[in-house]
């Protein structure tokens, strides 16, 4: 009988072993799978816990609604948190805010909080690259525990819209989304003279100042991205374009890094089929260089872009031991190390010949 044996390389080649992260996965979208997927995390919420949204420019964007987040709300007796606009627009302003929170029935389920409504703080950065500092909602001091629950689609500046946008503009003040958006250069002004990369880095940065800012003693912080409704447009467009790929689910983890690029992978490596057309999403990303923010907020240290995708359909919660992951949980994005496609969520790499490959973000031998 043939035996495969893996050998995990650095990016450099030398045979060092690379740090993991663990990303729950779930295909069902239900507001029971929400909740059994925080729970997997293993993550118990103390003191006052803020559940980060969005909560849409219109009633037509792909916003998270109400009635699908509102048992993870009441499991953690969380309040829902936002902070108003730098653009134009009906979330520009805490009064117009407050009107569309009510409009869309989110403060019926739960407390809602304009984190910047009473003005702004400002927060320390690691990576002083382009900004100097965080400006967040001056709210942001009342919470122990923060939920980032964004809804992953496309997004017309970054590319695509994540747990690292939602935790970097989605937090940011009014001054600091204008900082972000300028990379350091303007508080007044979205529109700056920066490259694509510095707003991308400052987004980076930013998230990775709310990251350290609940890692203080005492407070904690967990990331949940919802693949849904995956068009190419933010949920700040009040007219998005239609997706046109089937929902994929529901994945979670305590590093968002490796979130994010369990979801990038997915989309990446999704099967066209009638009716489900990838690449107009794979387009956005590419074009704006969305994926810059996963290479470089490793590189800053904030979470690493290897991981086990563990599928909790598979294995019950209960059963889940987020430390070592069991075999038959795990599943497999895998290219070749040109950016072919090679398997999609699979349950085994025993089809692969030898050769080399990027599985799950990372680099893999594999010699039969």
């Amino acid at each position: 009988m043939r035996k495969t044996f893996l050998l995990i390389l650095a990016w450099s080649l030398c045979a060092v072993a690379f740090a993991q992260s663990n990303v729950y996965f779930t295909n069902e979208i239900t507001a029971e799978s929400l909740v059994r997927i925080f729970q997997a995390l293993g993550v118990s919420p103390t003191g006052n816990v803020a559940i980060k949204i969005s909560t849409g420019e219109s009633a037509k964007s792909n916003y998270l609604r109400p009635e699908f987040i509102q048992n993870l709300v009441n499991e953690t007796n969380g309040t829902i948190v936002e902070c108003n606009t730098a653009y134009g627009g009906v979330r520009d302003a805490t009064a117009g805010h407050l009107q569309v929170i009510e409009q869309r029935g989110f403060n019926q389920i739960a407390k809602v909080d304009i984190m910047d409504s009473e003005g702004d703080m400002e927060i320390p950065v690691s990576d002083t690259t382009w900004i100097k500092h965080d400006i967040v909602g001056s709210h942001l001091a009342d919470y122990d525990f923060m939920i980032n629950l964004a809804h992953f689609k496309g997004h017309a500046r970054g590319g695509y819209g994540g747990v690292l946008k939602n935790q970097s503009i989605g937090v940011a003040a009014k001054r600091g989304k204008c900082y972000i958006h300028t990379a350091g250069e303007s508080t007044t002004n979205i529109y700056g003279s920066n490259t694509q990369d510095s707003f991308i880095e400052s987004m980076a940065a930013a998230a990775q100042a709310v990251h350290n800012y609940f890692k203080q003693p005492g407070k904690d912080i967990v990331y949940i991205d919802v693949m849904n409704n995956l068009s190419v447009d933010c949920d700040c467009n009040p007219l998005p374009a239609a997706p046109e790929i089937a929902d994929i689910g529901i994945l979670a983890s305590t590093d968002p890094v490796a979130l994010d690029k369990a979801c990038l992978d997915l989309i990446f490596d999704y099967n066209p089929t009638p009716g489900n057309n990838p690449q107009p999403l794979i387009d956005r990303i590419t074009e704006m260089h969305g994926t810059h923010i996963i290479e470089y907020a490793e590189a800053i240290g904030l979470g690493v872009t290897q991981y086990n995708l563990i599928d909790i359909d598979v294995t019950g919660v209960n059963e889940i031991i987020p430390e070592t992951p069991d075999p038959e949980t795990l599943r497999y994005n895998v290219f070749t190390i040109d950016g072919k496609k090679v398997l999609h969520n699979a349950k085994s790499l025993e089809s692969l010949p030898s050769g080399v490959y990027i599985v799950n973000g990372k680099k893999q031998v594999i010699v039969r």
